[in-house]
């Protein structure tokens, strides 16, 4: 599935990363893909990641 990051949203909760590893932070601790700096990119759809996306609080990330 295509995930996309919108930085400018994130408030660095922590949530997405504690659901699935496909994410991480930058030093700001704004939410990142864990190997890659691009803002979307195809990640398999397990249900630890779908429930990183549904759970964000301000909608950061987007399928």
């Amino acid at each position: 599935m295509k995930v996309t990051i919108i930085p400018e949203k994130c408030i660095a909760c922590g949530l997405c990363q504690t659901y699935s590893a496909v994410f991480d932070y930058d030093d700001e601790g704004i939410v990142k893909f864990t190997n890659s700096q691009n803002l979307s990119q195809e990640v398999p759809e397990t249900p630890e990641t779908l429930m990183a996306v549904k759970s964000c609080p301000t909608k950061a990330l987007n399928l």
